[in-house]
C-alpha cells in the first residue's frame, strides 16, 4: 500500500503544490531525448508530472503507480488522455516493449526488501525491448540526507490555491541502516485538520545497485550526478542488452 502522502486524497491534491517546480524532471526529459526513446514506462509515476510532459512531446507513455489518489490527480492534467495509466505495482503491468523505463523522485528507495527490489528489476527487464534503457535516481547514503529531516530544518508554510495555508514538516523517526523512517505532518489552517504520513526508505550504495542491476541482466552504462542535487544523488543509466 502506498504511503498516505500519495494515497490520502486530500494530501494527493496538494502534492504538486508542495513539491515545487519539478525542475529535476528536466534532466529526465533530456535523457529521453539523448537515448532516442519514443515509448516510456514511468514506474511510480505519482501525480503524473513526467508522464504528461513526455506525452505532450508526442511520446507513448505508460504511467504506473499503486496510489489511486495520485493517479486521480494525474488523470486531470493536460495531455493526461494521451497517457496509459495503470493502477498497481509492477505485477499489474501488461506486456510491454518500451524504449525506456524511468523511476524519478527516489522511487527506487521505496522498495525495502530484496524481493521487492528484484521484482522491479525483473519487471523493467520484461518491459524493455532489447537495447532499451532503465534510468532511475537514488540518494547517495554516504551523504546521510536524513540528517536534515528534522522539524526545524524542514518546516514550511505554503499558501496553496483553492486550499489555503498549510504548515508542513518532517520528523525523523528511526535510522536503522539501510532503512530510514520519517513522518510528514500537514496542518490545514482553514479547518485545523492535521494529517500525517509515515514513510520508510532504503538507502542502497552504488556498489550494491550496480551488482543487483548486473545480476538482473542489465549493463550499467553510466552513473551520473543529479544536476539539481549535485553530490547528493546518483542517476543510473542501465541497458538491457
Amino acid at each position: 500500500m502506498a504511503d498516505a502522502i500519495f494515497e490520502e486524497p486530500r494530501l494527493a491534491e496538494i502534492y504538486d503544490a508542495l513539491d515545487g517546480d519539478r525542475s529535476d524532471l528536466d534532466h529526465y526529459v533530456a535523457i529521453v531525448d539523448e537515448l532516442g526513446a519514443e515509448a516510456v514506462l514511468d514506474v511510480g509515476c505519482g501525480t503524473g508530472s513526467l508522464a504528461v510532459r513526455l506525452a505532450a512531446l508526442g511520446k507513448t507513455v505508460i504511467g504506473l503507480d499503486p496510489a489511486g489518489a495520485s493517479l486521480d490527480v494525474a488523470r486531470r492534467k493536460a495531455d493526461a488522455d494521451s497517457v496509459r495509466w495503470v493502477h498497481g505495482d509492477v505485477s499489474a503491468l501488461p506486456p510491454l516493449k518500451v524504449d525506456l523505463v524511468t523511476m524519478t523522485g527516489n522511487v527506487a528507495q521505496a522498495f525495502l526488501t530484496e524481493t521487492g527490489w528484484q521484482a522491479v528489476l525483473d519487471a523493467a527487464q520484461a518491459a524493455l525491448r532489447p537495447g532499451g534503457f532503465f534510468v532511475f535516481e537514488t540518494r547517495d547514503p554516504a551523504c546521510r540526507a536524513w540528517k536534515e529531516w528534522t522539524q526545524v530544518a524542514s518546516q514550511r508554510r505554503i499558501d496553496v490555491p483553492d486550499v489555503g495555508p498549510i504548515q508542513t514538516w518532517v520528523d525523523l523517526t528511526a535510522v536503522t541502516p539501510p532503512l530510514v523512517s520519517f513522518r510528514h505532518t500537514f496542518v490545514f489552517e482553514t479547518d485545523t485538520t492535521v494529517l500525517t504520513s509515515e514513510s520508510t526508505l532504503r538507502f542502497r550504495d552504488r556498489a550494491e545497485i550496480v551488482d543487483t542491476l548486473a545480476n538482473a541482466g542489465f549493463v550499467v552504462g553510466d552513473v551520473r550526478d543529479a544536476p539539481d542535487r549535485p553530490g547528493l544523488e546518483l542517476v543510473f543509466i542501465a541497458e538491457r542488452p
